[in-house]
């Protein structure tokens, strides 16, 4: 049996393999799931995506299920909690921009009605079909992620830089990055 064609950065990681194969570049309009994919890719900052994905289930647990409800009423005594848990990133700018960010994610549902009829205007509410035959063709931003990362630093956002903010893009199908040799494309 002839094995499938995949973008290069997956690797043989079966976390990444499953990852790619069933949620890279999909588009998602659950609000929950934008603000998991928003959680992940600011702690991805300065890491790799498949250690973030290795504690992703941690995460998961320890942080409500990214309830963007739940983490905006995080008190110093759950930052605390949240430090000690090896489970995790540990990075203490990043818990606390995960909770002002949650506070604003809120704010944006109530001003639009909803988180992605927010995020996705950056796009035109469509995905943005690439054709890239090398992941060197992939850039780490684009015009969109520019206006993205802006609009949101206005707001008050943390971790929202252009790359961190075209990597969420990618991871939430508003760009299709899939290599036109991968069968996801």
């Amino acid at each position: 049996m002839k094995e499938l064609s995949r973008c290069e950065w997956v690797g043989k990681d079966p976390l990444m393999i499953k990852y790619h194969d069933e949620e890279w570049g999909v588009p998602v309009h659950d609000d929950r799931k934008l603000f998991e994919f928003m959680v992940l890719d600011a702690f991805q900052a300065g890491l790799s995506w498949s250690c973030v994905l290795g504690k992703r289930e941690n995460f998961r647990v320890a942080m409500d299920n990214f309830e963007a409800g739940q983490i905006a009423l995080y008190n110093e005594e759950k930052i605390a909690e949240l430090l000690e848990n090896a489970g995790i990133i540990r990075n203490k700018s990043k818990i606390r921009a995960t909770i002002v960010n949650a506070r604003l994610f809120l704010q944006i549902q109530r001003e639009f009605g909803s988180f992605d009829r927010y995020i996705w205007q950056f796009t035109k509410g469509k995905t943005i079909q690439n054709r890239r035959k090398l992941e060197s063709e992939i850039p780490s931003r684009s015009v969109e992620s520019d206006a993205m990362s802006e609009d949101l630093r206005k707001r008050g956002f943390k971790f929202v830089g252009s790359t961190i903010c075209y990597a969420f893009m990618q991871a939430a199908g508003m760009v299709n990055d899939h290599l036109t040799s991968c069968f996801r494309y």
